[in-house]
């Protein structure tokens, strides 16, 4: 009876569970330091605190929420813009004929290898001149280009029967018709896996807001978690986990809302 209980490879889900627990803990960890005074989280109390409210007033007064409705705008815009022109890319790379046609895709491959760190110096000073300090544009327009939504629909697209293109070349259907009643309806997953990964890029923006956002109002929440820092005039840990813990929330939503299609734009098929 009790083996029968006992599932056939239980060591398999101990060892799940382990490594559940191991990949958890951090972020359980600052779930519990949230609730907590810095004298409780110093002492390396593991279980929650009292002072859960009092640091929720704290990150309040800091406009924790005001960061996180200016990342939601900068990532919601920049996921949709990135998602229409990846299209556009991979319709073009795919169904096009054109002079350098592989030149210019091994050039937007090459671009994967240089990450913005690399380029802020040049982006900054293009932005400056462009007089986009402190404006929607700047957190916006660099990042609207995507080698990675290029490279993807590319694929998918390579993918797909060519038989779909002759026959809408013969029901006399231009490229665009062709891209939005015939290739977008085949690609839900894929631009669900796509929006996952560049709300995520996008959210997780510190470096660039630092250097172009100048104005708090505009700034994003990755930044203004900074200020959580010294909410008492001194380092204070609980602010600063609550804060982080609720600035997790959106990307988690996002993950939640398109977790079946972000599986399936990834999945690996196989021969059955």
């Amino acid at each position: 009876m009790i083996r029968e209980l006992i599932p056939e490879r239980w060591h398999v889900h101990v060892l799940l569970w382990i490594t559940i627990l191991i990949v958890g803990f951090p972020l359980i960890y600052a779930m519990i330091v949230s609730t907590q005074t810095n004298a409780q989280t110093l002492s390396f109390q593991m279980w929650p605190g009292d002072n859960l409210a009092s640091n929720w007033e704290r990150v309040m007064s800091r406009n924790l929420l005001q960061f996180m409705w200016n990342s939601t705008i900068f990532a919601v815009f920049v996921t949709i813009a990135k998602t229409i022109l990846s299209l556009l890319a991979g319709l073009a790379f795919v169904y096009f004929r054109f002079p350098g046609k592989w030149i210019v895709f091994a050039f937007v491959l090459m671009t994967l290898l240089m990450p913005t760190e690399m380029l802020i110096i040049a982006l900054f000073r293009l932005v400056s001149n462009l007089g986009w300090g402190d404006t929607f544009q700047a957190m916006t327009v660099p990042f609207i280009a995507s080698a990675t939504g290029t490279f993807l629909f590319r694929q998918h697209f390579a993918n797909l029967p060519g038989e779909l293109s002759e026959a809408a070349q013969i029901d006399g259907a231009n490229p665009l018709q062709f891209l939005f009643r015939v290739l977008v309806p085949l690609s839900w997953n894929t631009i669900g896996a796509l929006a996952v990964i560049q709300f995520v890029y996008m959210w997780n923006q510190y470096l660039w807001p630092l250097l172009i956002i100048k104005d708090e109002r505009l700034q994003v929440v990755q930044v203004g978690l900074g200020t959580l820092r010294n909410a008492e005039g001194a380092l204070t840990y609980g602010p600063m986990m609550l804060g982080a813990v609720v600035a997790t929330l959106p990307p988690v939503l996002i993950f939640v809302l398109l977790q079946k299609q972000f599986m399936s734009g990834f999945a690996i098929s196989r021969d059955k």
